[in-house]
Formats: C-alpha cells, sequence, structure tokens
C-alpha cells in the first residue's frame, strides 16, 4: 500500500509537478488553501506526510502547520514546508514547532524525492524501535 501525503499548495504549476513526480510512489492528496488542508483532516484524514507551501494567501503555511502542531492528533505528522522565500532557512529556524525538512522553489525533484524518503526511513525505524 502507497504512503499517503497530503500536499497543500495554492500554484497549480507546482501542484501539477509534485503530482507528475509524486503519483507513480505516494498517494497525494492535494489541497490549495491551508484551510482546505485543515477541513480535510478535521474529517478524521491521517496521512503519513504533509508537504506545505510557506506562502498562502488567508491562511499561510505556517499558520497551517502551527494549528497541525498544536492539535494531539497531528503533532508527529512529518512535514516538508516548500517556499521561494529568500531567507528560508531563518525562517525555519525561528518556527516554534519542528519542520522535519524545507526545499527552496524552484526545486530539483530528485531532492524532493529524497528528503520524502529520508523521512520514511527515520519513521518507520522509529516505530519498529
Amino acid at each position: 500500500m502507497k504512503k499517503q501525503i497530503l500536499v497543500v499548495d495554492d500554484e497549480i504549476t507546482i501542484l501539477k509537478l509534485l503530482n507528475f513526480v509524486l503519483s507513480p510512489h505516494y498517494d497525494l492528496i492535494i489541497k490549495t488553501s491551508g484551510v482546505d488542508a485543515l477541513s480535510w483532516l478535521e474529517e478524521g484524514n491521517n496521512p503519513d506526510l504533509i508537504i506545505s507551501d510557506l506562502s498562502m494567501p488567508y491562511f499561510d503555511g505556517s499558520l497551517f502547520i502551527r494549528n497541525l502542531k498544536l492539535s494531539g492528533f497531528y503533532r508527529h505528522t512529518p512535514v516538508i514546508l516548500v517556499s521561494g522565500e529568500d531567507n528560508l532557512t531563518e525562517i525555519v529556524n525561528k518556527m516554534p514547532f519542528t519542520i522535519n525538512g524545507f526545499i527552496s522553489k524552484p526545486f530539483n525533484p530528485t531532492d524532493l524525492k529524497a528528503a520524502i524518503s529520508t523521512i520514511f526511513k527515520e519513521y518507520d525505524t522509529a516505530a519498529s524501535d
């Protein structure tokens, strides 16, 4: 069974790229806003990983992830943040919650796949301990 990844981004070109690169290997759930993603999660869905854009209108990635990490149910769900922000490392380091990985846009799909694989290996190893 494929692992499920929730992808949250408002840029259609990024969503198409992620779908093309990741859908052969993972079951993707695509949402175009943090609000839509939270609604989907509140329906009882539990993805294995979340990939979220940082800059989205109304309910940005930082607010979405903060809500996610404050919840008891999703605080251990791994998150990869993607963003076109110049100072992404600094932004992530200042966040009051853990981000499992971050990638600057534009990104190399191979780097993203490697980051996902590493996170799943870490979580699978921790689950078997």
